[in-house]
């Protein structure tokens, strides 16, 4: 499954299959698919990831995140557009922050390249028989 953060990108969990000399792992990964306006990307680089098709797809749940902090869902959403709003004004301004996601990962840029370098706890707890698999491939 997905979930599309709009204006931002989509972080889905991918199978993986991985043919080693004795065996064949299939191990779940997180992967992250930038989908930011081009013209805040414009000296950087990202790294391609292609979501299978196969993979449902949901918004993010403003509903569901305003259970977990007791505010209300319109203010929610709110301030989640305007933080990405506030992050593609820095990337077009040649500010380099980071976007720290809990317990996920962390979106950063280095050597004008940006990519999502996810916690290994986060893959640790997605994929729990092959946990050193999955964290050499993410």
């Amino acid at each position: 499954q997905g979930v599309l953060v709009p204006g931002l990108g989509t972080f889905a969990v991918v199978p993986e299959q991985i043919n080693s000399t004795e065996e064949v792992y299939v191990v779940r990964r997180p992967v992250f698919q930038l989908d930011m306006d081009m013209s805040c990307l414009q000296e950087l680089v990202f790294p391609t990831v292609m979501i299978p098709g196969d993979i449902v797809i949901t918004p993010l749940d403003y509903w569901w995140l305003s259970q977990t902090n007791s505010l209300p869902p319109d203010l929610v959403r709110g301030c989640v557009e305007e933080t990405i709003l506030l992050y593609s004004f820095q990337l077009r301004d040649r500010q380099r922050p980071a976007f720290a996601f809990e317990n996920i990962g962390i979106l950063s840029c280095q050597d004008n390249v940006l990519c999502m370098q996810f916690h290994c706890s986060c893959i640790a707890g997605l994929e729990s028989q092959d946990t050193w698999v999955a964290l050499l491939l993410t």
